[in-house]
C-alpha cells in the first residue's frame, strides 16, 4: 500500500453571506465540540460539528486565525470545507450593534 499523500489542503470557509477563505494551507485547527481538531493533508474523511472558537491555519510558514460561532466541517484528504453562520466581520457587527 504505497499511497501518495497530498502536500497541502484546500481550505474553504463559507457563510450564508460570503466566502471567507479559499486558499491552500499546510494545516488547519478547528474548534470541535470536544476540543480542537488538528487537520493535516491526507486526513481520513470526517464530517463534524464545530463549536465556538478560532479556526487557525498555516500557509507559507505564516499562521492566521479568525473566530467562528460554530457550524460544520467536511474534512477530506485534500480539502477542508467549513460551513459556519458567522465569521469575524459578522461577529464584530453583532457586538457593535
Amino acid at each position: 500500500m504505497n499511497q501518495v499523500l497530498p502536500s497541502s489542503l484546500l481550505l474553504k470557509v463559507i457563510t450564508p453571506r460570503e466566502l471567507l477563505v479559499e486558499t491552500e494551507v499546510q494545516e488547519v485547527a478547528l474548534p470541535g465540540l470536544d476540543g480542537y481538531l488538528g487537520i493535516l493533508p491526507g486526513h481520513r474523511p470526517l464530517l463534524t460539528a464545530l463549536g465556538e472558537g478560532k479556526i487557525t491555519y498555516r500557509k507559507d510558514g505564516q499562521e492566521e486565525s479568525f473566530p467562528i460561532q460554530g457550524g460544520y466541517a467536511e474534512i477530506l484528504p485534500d480539502k477542508v470545507l467549513v460551513f459556519t453562520e458567522s465569521g469575524q466581520d459578522e461577529t464584530e457587527q453583532s457586538t457593535e450593534g
